[in-house]
């Protein structure tokens, strides 16, 4: 493996744009439902934030910003909240991710925006946790 030479330059034009990107990616998740973009779009370019910070920083510094033994945990959290907004409709009497059925009392319009933000939330969280343990699994060399 090739030692880390620390480059401030890359350094801090990495450090001044993560924020941004992971801003972005946000925005990409939180408005993909009424815009282009969704989860996956924006679970991508918030993993791409990370893996900057990782790339330009090296290992150390940023595990500050998304630790190693999170990858898979956070990962699985995502494919758990896609899968149990999917499951609760179906629980309710309808079926898998059929949103009119999940056990809020609002308007159908609320109902299906607020089930496909969960989806959304739930597909980010895990396409950016789990491109980062890939990440992080390739530059160890399992």
């Amino acid at each position: 493996m090739r030692t880390y030479n620390r480059n401030l330059i890359v350094q801090l034009i990495s450090q001044g744009l993560s924020p941004f990107i992971m801003l972005f990616g946000l925005y990409v998740i939180f408005h993909g439902h009424s815009s282009p973009g969704g989860g996956f779009q924006g679970g991508t370019l918030l993993a791409a934030s990370v893996i900057l910070t990782r790339l330009s920083s090296g290992y150390r510094v940023s595990q500050f910003q998304f630790r190693q033994e999170w990858g898979t945990p956070l990962g699985s959290a995502g494919v758990l909240i896609y899968f149990m907004t999917g499951f609760v409709a179906v629980l309710n009497g309808g079926n898998f991710l059929d949103y009119h059925h999940l056990p809020w009392s609002a308007d159908p319009s609320q109902l299906r925006s607020a089930g496909i933000m969960l989806v959304e939330i739930g597909v980010g969280l895990a396409v950016m946790a789990l491109l980062v343990a890939i990440y992080d699994d390739l530059l160890e060399g399992r």
